[in-house]
């Protein structure tokens, strides 16, 4: 009976763990999943490729400390993208990780994936001010350029 409940504590807890080593957990220093309820600021955010380079248009958002985000997104590239938001040092740690594993799949609110051409939307509610990152893990896409910045005031 004892190694049952083992395992099932270990089944539950271990999945958890696993996400939080990735760069996961709750309470993001960033802000939590909006509510599609209320009302949010529109920001429009392009993936494509130019010139050799990947990139997000625009690269730079800047908004105020509480502001829900309503970021709507085009994938106007040639080849899968998607968009990871968080900080520096936790996309830096998962796109690490991603570069182990490139099928890894996702279905965390602070990120999309997006097939060419396609379009979706994310919303983020930013509860703490500074700066945060913005990036394609897939990898080589944010080496080639596909990052960017959002600055919380």
């Amino acid at each position: 009976m004892k190694r049952i409940l083992l395992s099932a504590a270990l089944a539950v807890a271990l999945p958890s763990i696993a996400w939080a080593d990735a760069g996961h957990s709750s309470g993001e220093p960033y802000g939590e999943p909006g509510d599609s309820r209320k009302p949010a600021r529109i920001v429009q955010i392009v993936m494509r490729e130019a010139d050799e380079r990947m990139e997000f248009v625009p690269k730079n958002i800047k908004i105020r400390r509480g502001q829900q985000i309503k970021f709507v997104i085009r994938n106007n590239g040639e080849m899968n993208h998607e968009i990871v938001i968080g900080t520096l040092e936790g996309n830096l740690k998962h796109g690490a990780q991603m570069a182990k594993n490139p099928d890894m799949e996702h279905d965390d609110p602070n990120m999309r994936r997006l097939v060419p051409k396609a379009s979706d939307s994310l919303i983020w509610k930013f509860t703490k001010a500074g700066e945060f990152d913005f990036s394609c893990l897939i990898p080589g896409h944010r080496e080639a350029g596909m990052s960017g910045t959002i600055i919380v005031q």
